[in-house]
């Protein structure tokens, strides 16, 4: 039975980039494509069909910033399919960025100047807008949206014969200091987008704490810095040209300039289709080779070395597996190891995963802890419920008036 997986904003950016990937590592799966305009997802399926013949791919509509149109795609959803492998939840806004040029000009004189580089903290001023339903769109797209469409899809997520995954597009830029739990749909403010960014992280982590029991895990992971529709929006497309040259320069301080959404989609690809060929694995962190049965479970053992150098433990954080967290490639060319093609419940739970660029172009990915606690991931998780409930209510009600 072919693998079914659901990818939503896939007609474009690093969305359409996975698709593309995907397919080459195994157009033996059914691709389904989530995207809002039926036009464009209808395009973006012949030109993967154009690059895959053999294929089978498919659309649904669904705008996740509307909880009507997302419960319809979920109902679409059910009778289609019996079961969902894995849901990538990349749709996502960043409504009219502005970049703020004193920000950028005082930070590069200041010792923060990498992290703001790797980051964007501070340097993107967004002007947020208010949907039908009286919710914020940074917020309502980015993460209530999907997070409606994950309750809706459980009957085909979870207690299946094998694990199924979510896969959250997140980003460098999620920062505590711009959530506020009292404030999760950021009213107030003026970065809604990281805002967002972290709320997903949170949420991730909340459903592996409800679901994992079930059979389904959450993981989040960050693309990088792409030259997208998203980041044309900041700057011009001749200005991002003429700094080209700049970014190359800086791809050897920073590594989260992955540029392309094809080396964006580094981190995203979540089936192990390679089977044999696969290149040999060592560890990132002392070069030792693993072992064929490691290597063949495609798991990234932690070693006594590893947890010396790392200061971390052999327990995993959460799950009680051994991992790595830190680079893990391939050591032969053209054949990187994907830490989404590790069995879901391998990997930590309170890590993301950062597609990351050396300066001569080479992607690889990266684990970085995220600075959250579970017990506000649990209670902004039981705030999500009560909106849920609310939003519901408020839709019920505007269908018996009508």
């Amino acid at each position: 039975m072919r693998k079914v997986v659901l990818v939503t904003g896939a007609n474009s950016g690093v969305g359409h980039a996975l698709c593309q990937r995907l397919l080459q590592e195994d157009d033996g799966l059914h691709l389904c494509l989530a995207c809002r305009n039926p036009d464009r997802a209808e395009a973006a399926r012949a030109a993967l069909l154009a690059s895959c013949p053999s294929a089978q791919i498919t659309a649904v509509q669904v705008d996740v910033s509307d909880p009507r149109s997302v419960l319809r795609a979920a109902g679409e959803l059910r009778r289609r399919f019996r079961r969902l492998d894995c849901v990538y939840l990349n749709a996502g806004i960043m409504p009219q960025p502005q970049l703020d040029v004193g920000a950028l000009l005082s930070g590069l004189f200041s010792r923060r100047v990498v992290h703001m580089l790797c980051t964007a903290e501070g340097l993107l001023i967004q002007h947020d807008r208010v949907t039908a339903d009286g919710l914020q769109e940074v917020f309502a797209t980015n993460v209530f949206g999907h997070f409606l469409l994950v309750r809706e899809l459980e009957p085909l997520l979870c207690d299946g014969d094998s694990p199924a995954r979510l896969i959250w597009t997140s980003s460098r830029s999620a920062q505590k200091a711009k959530f506020s739990l009292q404030d999760f749909q950021h009213r107030s403010g003026q970065e809604p987008y990281s805002s967002s960014k972290y709320a997903m992280d949170l949420l991730s982590v909340a459903l592996n704490r409800k679901l994992n029991q079930r059979g389904l895990y959450s993981s989040v992971a960050c693309p990088g810095t792409m030259l997208t529709s998203m980041t044309y929006g900041i700057l011009p497309a001749f200005v991002w040209t003429l700094l080209m040259p700049i970014i190359w320069l800086l791809r050897f301080l920073v590594n989260g300039f992955t540029l392309t959404p094809h080396n964006g989609a580094e981190v995203l690809p979540a089936e192990d289709a390679r089977g044999a060929g696969q290149p040999a694995v060592r560890c990132p962190c002392w070069g030792h080779r693993l072992t064929e049965e490691e290597n063949a479970s495609r798991l990234l053992l932690i070693s006594p070395q590893c947890v010396r150098q790392t200061g971390g433990s052999a327990k995993g954080q959460s799950l009680g597996v051994a991992h790595c967290t830190s680079t893990m490639q391939s050591t032969e060319p053209g054949g990187q190891v994907w830490l989404f093609r590790q069995r879901p419940e391998s990997l930590d739970p309170l890590s993301k995963y950062l597609s990351t660029a050396t300066g001569f172009g080479s992607t690889y990915v990266t684990a970085q802890k995220m600075d959250l606690d579970e017990d506000t991931a649990e209670r902004f998780y039981h705030s999500l419920l009560e909106l849920d409930t609310h939003v519901r209510a408020t839709l019920q009600g505007t269908g018996a008036q009508s």
